[in-house]
């Protein structure tokens, strides 16, 4: 099928593109929602803008789309967004994997458009899927934590089995979703099998709140370089 894939720069979308494409599907378009709101209820937020670049590397047209992130009129914007695309594609893939708020909201708008919607890794295990991230060759750095314990030293971190075993340990203590679901933390795909070239991180900024125990790291700069 001819795919449009929903991408915030994240693991669990580019990670769901990668699986589509593996099946055979086209990616006709990237999708990358600017939200005004960093509370929205469907669109990751922090470094969003790195979206444009993941698009160049992959040599995918990147549709961007400005929304104000208002809860329920945020699925206006993808409406609006998907029939401009009317005729070019069959079906989206998106990044689901056990939010039925984000799922179903998506799953309904397709259905009405008569559009297929993909989410290959919905329900899938957490900690086996990110194993999974990494043996395939994504790497993946964590940009903004909002669930205590986790601190600031998450930010800026490259996840590994050392990391995979102390969020399984941060799950059986505290609920902290593996691939956090749950908005716990977010992430940004530096390089995965879709990229001839990576992204390297070379000016970032932390922001912390001491108080919420939450915060993001700001991505200044990235250089396109050669995989070792």
């Amino acid at each position: 099928m001819r795919l449009a894939a929903l991408l915030s720069g994240g693991k669990d979308s580019l990670y769901s593109m990668h699986k589509a494409m593996q099946e055979g599907h086209e990616i006709r378009y990237i999708i990358a929602f600017f939200s005004e709101n960093p509370e929205s209820y469907m669109f990751h937020i922090p470094n969003v803008h790195l979206v444009e670049e993941q698009a160049k590397l992959m040599g995918i047209e990147c549709i961007k789309v400005p929304t104000k992130g208002e809860k329920e009129k945020e699925l206006d914007d993808i409406r609006n967004i998907l029939a401009s695309l009317k005729g070019k594609i069959d079906g989206i893939v998106t990044g689901a994997t056990a939010s039925n708020y984000q799922k179903t909201r998506i799953d309904n708008i397709c259905m009405d458009m008569g559009l297929e919607s993909l989410a290959p890794i919905w329900q899938a295990p957490p900690a086996q899927t990110l194993r999974n991230m990494i043996a395939e060759g994504f790497r993946i750095m964590i940009v903004g934590v909002a669930a205590p314990p986790m601190d600031d030293k998450w930010l800026g971190r490259i996840v590994d089995e050392q990391c995979v075993r102390e969020l399984e340990k941060l799950y059986e203590k505290h609920g902290i979703h593996v691939l956090f679901e749950g908005g716990e933390a977010e992430s940004l795909v530096l390089d995965c099998p879709m990229f001839p070239r990576r992204m390297e991180v070379v000016e970032s900024e932390k922001h912390w709140d001491a108080k919420s125990r939450s915060g993001w790291l700001e991505i200044k700069r990235v250089n396109i370089i050669n995989k070792n």
